[in-house]
């Protein structure tokens, strides 16, 4: 599908891969809707971009149909839809002062997990009921896991289930999907230069940094955006979870 001329949402679009992707969408045509829980910090890249900013929690039900009604009042439906929306709370299951608060872990949960799925399933619903495209195709959504949804590390049990869910959901909903024509694409990023990364000392981020087997650095959010441009482009994309990694595989701590 090409993005000229369509609509797309991007979930966390206020910064990091989020922004990224905006700015790649709006720079090939699209029309493109930026969902945040930061509305300030979207606004920003909105008004860089030609886009419109919307404040949303995605692991609200009411805040995500209200942002997707507001996006196609006025922008019309949605055929692109990323979900770069996430939270990264670090804890061990048992640390010294006890167990891991269980509010912490469900939070995790509830935005990147059910965050992810609240946005699918409605922007899915939307897709469905578009007129088909040349070749069949009403829409495509891009999903974003983590690495360490396979090599997760100690201190990370929250954020690595929560991957976890988003890479299991990539194929039954791009199976149930496919008789609207809807594709669904995982992409499961190491360690990029949003930031998170960006806001701790530089001798961690050097580490990091020199544990990426090649290229021996950091990803860059655009890195991220340009494999987003890939996966709408190619419609034999589908189903499926790419690495977006430079080979790491992430040590237990």
């Amino acid at each position: 599908m090409q993005i000229q001329g369509h609509s797309a949402i991007v979930t966390g679009g206020g910064s990091g891969m989020g922004a990224a992707t905006a700015r790649m969408l709006a720079g090939c045509g699209a029309r493109v809707a930026l969902l945040d829980v930061n509305r300030g910090a979207a606004a920003t890249v909105a008004q860089e971009i030609g886009g419109i900013a919307i404040g949303c929690d995605v692991s609200d039900a009411g805040s995500v149909e209200s942002a997707l009604a507001e996006a196609r009042a006025q922008h019309g439906a949605a055929r692109i839809a990323v979900n770069c929306a996430g939270v990264a709370t670090a804890g061990r299951i048992v640390g010294r002062d006890g167990p891991l608060d269980l509010a912490a872990f469900k939070r995790v949960i509830d935005v990147n997990l059910v965050g992810t799925f609240n946005v699918l399933r409605l922007a899915a619903f939307g897709m469905s009921a578009l007129d088909p495209l040349e070749g069949g195709e009403r829409g495509v959504i891009v999903n974003t896991a983590s690495v360490a949804a396979f090599e997760g590390q100690i201190g990370q049990a929250a954020y690595a289930a929560s991957k976890g869910g988003v890479v299991s959901l990539a194929l039954p909903a791009a199976r149930e999907f496919a008789r609207f024509g809807v594709r669904v694409m995982t992409i499961a990023p190491g360690l990029i230069a949003t930031p998170m990364l960006l806001g701790m000392p530089q001798e961690v981020q050097d580490s990091l940094s020199a544990s990426v087997p090649f290229p021996n650095r950091l990803g860059d959010p655009s890195e991220y955006a340009l494999l987003v441009r890939h996966i709408v482009e190619n419609a034999m994309l589908n189903g499926e979870v790419i690495r977006l990694d430079g080979a790491i595989r992430m040590q237990p701590r």
